[in-house]
């Protein structure tokens, strides 16, 4: 029996955008456009072109290779044509493949937040929809606030629907916009849309306020929606929305959907999920959830006793799918039995060959184990786990050795009285032997420490011509005077490549340099032959 497909919609750089503490950058948007093709989702949105100069900057060019790249916005203001309103024009003008435009559906919203007549509300809907579909761009509706609307005047919310349809939308989206749907109200009136309208024309999109996003979103699922809309670990204003780092594995490893559905996420691609979703927490600057299902840290944690005893004996015992399958790993407490095919994994990621019963295979994870409980973490820091492993395994060549460095902040007034802060960094390194010294100065003690390093590097110094830092993000692991420090750095060169390396220490200036040695130290393992291949 072949089998629907459903198709994966992220939000998570716009709804995702909209979480309290959350401010992505450029360079944010890249990394998480990255990772969520990492995971084989269909649709990725953006943000809202014309809405600030971060979101204009990432439409400028397609940032996909497989996904739709998708803009978002509203349909048009009353009293204005499609062609003088700004707003639609800045979506169809963008790089994006595909629009998404917000359109409401509850009379009550459009009488009392628009103050403009039902009537006018379709039209606006039905002339946006029709100016992006003649623009060659597929279009879809968001039908804000869809089951309110429905529960108040389901005649009018179908007309919406029926609108955007007939003006040539390929999806009409149904939000539950304040998240107080129960799942059993989200089923009976999906059944009912489906009747009028077919399945495969129609999304869910589910916020988390009663915390039952994804039960909502599966709901819509079993009653006919065949687009799922969600974001990376449920990120999104208020409470959330819903997480599809939940949904995608519920949907692929239960028979309830598996037997019925297919996605565009492969076996593989689902084993990255862990990976993926602990990276972009990283990138967030914030812990990941250790109970989040599927890819917590406790998703698959037991205590020693009898339930490790069962364990050994039965895994489905206590555990609902195998843990590898979604890229996490079995923790039991006492001995934290983890990780080999994880690493294994993570090994082939990096070309690195090594059969699981070599030793240096214990070594390294027990190193990795070490080294992660002083405050490292390797989810997101992909280069920094390549040179750790090299180091371990002995594949690592010598580049460089730093004897020593000192950084200098200075705060003084110039010659015309103005009060200013000069920093300035010195480092000494070693190369075959030679003393190397170079002082730089910068904006602010990491950037002079990064321009100081980079300045000389003797023979290797036409290799990191292109090396550029991107972003630096630190976090404070524990609080008090002893407080731990991490530092993730994202750098890139002139190949496109973008890697992530990763610092920890009492002290953030020396959090950091380690870090940038370490990027530094990967731009130069990428073009060294005597590494290729790994361990052998």
């Amino acid at each position: 029996m072949s089998k629907e497909r459903l198709y994966l919609f992220d939000t998570t750089l716009r709804d995702g955008a909209q979480t309290a503490g959350v401010e992505f950058s450029l360079e944010d948007k890249i990394a998480v456009t990255r990772l969520l093709e990492e995971i084989g989702v269909d649709y990725i949105e953006g943000g809202y072109p014309g809405a600030n100069v971060v979101d204009d900057q990432f439409f400028a060019e397609k940032r996909t290779r497989r996904a739709v790249f998708t803009a978002f916005g509203m349909t048009k203001r009353a009293g204005r044509s499609v062609a003088n309103d700004p707003g639609v024009q800045a979506i169809i003008a963008s790089a994006a493949s595909a629009n998404c435009f917000v359109a409401k559906a509850w009379d009550h919203q459009i009488r009392i937040a628009l103050g403009i007549s039902l009537e006018e509300n379709l039209k606006g809907l039905r002339e946006t929809v029709a100016a992006s579909a003649a623009a060659g761009r597929e279009a879809m509706v968001d039908c804000e606030h869809f089951f309110d609307g429905y529960k108040a005047n389901p005649d009018y919310a179908l007309r919406c629907i029926r609108t955007a349809l007939e003006a040539g939308a390929r999806w009409v989206v149904l939000c539950d916009t304040n998240g107080g749907t129960l799942p059993s109200e989200i089923d009976e009136i999906v059944r009912a849309v489906t009747a009028e309208v077919p399945g495969d024309r129609l999304g869910i999109h589910a916020h988390d306020d009663t915390g039952q996003a994804v039960a909502n979103t599966l709901a819509a699922v079993n009653a006919g929606v065949r687009q799922i809309q969600g974001t990376l670990n449920g990120l999104g204003e208020r409470c959330g929305n819903a997480n599809l780092v939940t949904i995608i594995p519920t949907l692929l490893l239960k028979p309830a959907f598996a037997d019925r559905f297919e996605t565009g996420v492969s076996a593989e691609q689902l084993a990255r999920l862990t990976s993926v979703s602990r990276t972009f927490d990283e990138l967030l600057n914030r812990a990941p959830d250790r109970q989040m299902p599927y890819v917590g840290a406790s998703a698959f944690a037991t205590k020693a006793g009898i339930h490790a005893s069962a364990l050994a004996k039965d895994p489905s015992t206590y555990e609902h799918v195998p843990p590898e399958t979604v890229g996490n790993e079995r923790s039991v407490m006492v001995s934290q039995q983890a990780g080999k095919s994880n690493l294994l994994t993570a090994l082939k990621r990096h070309g690195i060959a090594i059969e699981k019963d070599d030793p240096r295979l214990d070594k390294l994870l027990k190193t990795v184990k070490e080294r992660e409980a002083r405050g490292y973490s390797y989810d997101g820091a992909d280069a920094s786990f390549a040179l750790l492993a090299h180091k371990v395994l002995g594949t690592l060549p010598d580049f460089f050795a730093v004897e020593s460095y000192r950084a200098s902040v200075e705060r003084r007034h110039n010659a015309r009285g103005e009060q200013v802060t000069v920093t300035e960094a010195v480092v000494k390194i070693r190369i075959d032997g030679e003393r190397l010294m170079s002082v730089a100065e910068g904006n602010g003690p990491i950037n002079a420490l990064d321009l100081a390093m980079r300045k000389d590097l003797g023979k290797y110094s036409d290799r990191i011509e292109d090396l550029e830092l991107v972003d630096f993000k630190v976090r404070i692991l524990d609080g008090g005077t002893g407080a731990v420090t991490r530092v993730l750095v994202e750098s890139r060169d002139g190949s496109g490549e973008r890697w992530y390396t990763i610092g920890v220490s009492a002290n953030i200036i020396d959090a950091s340099f380690e870090a940038l040695y370490e990027s530094i130290n990967y731009k130069l393992l990428k073009a060294a032959p005597q590494a290729a291949g790994g361990a052998e």
